[in-house]
């Protein structure tokens, strides 16, 4: 693996239980560092499950911690109950309630501004979604709008997917709910423009939560109804706003040091489905292997100067 270089940063993409493989990932990169991860990145930005991976780091826990916390109370956030059993009849699938108590115990009531003021200082950049003004809030450490913000109110925002948790203060919801699933765009441009990190001094790790196969077929849409439209058109929205973001960076922030790692699953994986986590810890032990062997993701695959290309041609 590459040497970091003098600032690094962090950018986690959302996928609910899946988060156990970035967790995974990043209790190996902490046992090759011989540090806690924490240490190491002073910018950690994330969307729904990152949220939750980016607060407990910037509150101080390690990886491992937060790995074995994943493994531990899955279950617990996604309990198969009445609600779930009887959804689309309910609002909603899961309370809040299982992750709302781990936040408490964990993280504590901290507010965003007391992640600013540790020492040291860490920036951690949480994306929700608000459904009354109709864009996304970037929560920000060290911003005095969001200083008063309690970091397990912007979590259980930036987690609230829609049908799987409960709207947030009746306006609020996941972070992925736009372009911003995979935050990596956004980790870059706060590190330029906010934190004015010189690009040439700059690591950006950015880490996803495996991409899902697709078995479709020249000539299969042919054959659809309206209701076969939905997945198709989902998951390429999803997958191409994820990639998208990976392709802004190395477009316009070509002097990071921009590392992009995720892994292509061989079947696809639940975001609420904690029967997965072997499964998603021999995927996170891939992810992490990737990421001490530097092989990045294959969608990251654009150089600099095809970018410089692809600007004149535009």
């Amino acid at each position: 693996m590459r040497l970091f270089r003098k600032n690094v940063a962090l950018a986690v993409d959302g996928g609910g239980i899946k988060g156990i493989m970035v967790t995974r990932a990043l209790a190996m990169l902490e046992q090759h560092m011989g540090v806690p991860v924490h240490t190491i990145f002073r910018l950690a930005t994330g969307t729904s499950t990152g949220a939750i991976i980016t607060a407990s780091l910037g509150a101080g826990l390690s990886a491992e911690r937060i790995f074995g916390l994943y493994c531990q109370l899955g279950r617990e956030v996604f309990r198969r109950t009445w609600r779930s059993r009887l959804w689309p009849l309910t609002r909603y699938r899961y309370t809040h309630t299982a992750l709302e108590r781990a936040l408490e115990a964990y993280i504590g009531k901290i507010t965003m501004k007391d992640l600013w003021a540790a020492s040291p200082s860490i920036d951690v950049v949480i994306t929700v979604f608000d459904l009354v003004a109709r864009r996304t809030r970037f929560v920000k450490s060290w911003k005095s709008k969001y200083a008063r913000w309690p970091v397990k109110t912007a979590v259980l925002a930036s987690c609230s997917i829609p049908t799987y948790f409960p709207v947030v203060n009746g306006r609020y919801v996941d972070g992925g709910v736009g372009s911003y699933a995979n935050p990596c765009y956004l980790a870059a441009y706060e590190a330029r423009f906010c934190l004015g990190w010189d690009p040439a001094e700059t690591t950006l790790i950015s880490l996803g939560t495996g991409r899902d196969p697709h078995d479709l077929k020249p000539g299969d849409a042919d054959r659809f109804w309206a209701w076969n439209w939905i997945n198709p058109v989902l998951g390429a929205f999803l997958q191409s706003a994820d990639d998208q973001q990976v392709r802004l960076v190395q477009t316009f922030f070509n002097q990071i040091d921009f590392r992009r790692f995720q892994i292509d699953c061989a079947q696809p994986l639940r975001a609420d489905d904690p029967k997965q986590t072997g499964v998603l810890i021999r995927y996170g032990e891939e992810l992490g292997n990737k990421i001490l062997h530097d092989e990045t993701d294959w969608a990251a695959g654009i150089s600099a100067g095809m970018a410089g290309q692809v600007l004149s041609y535009l």
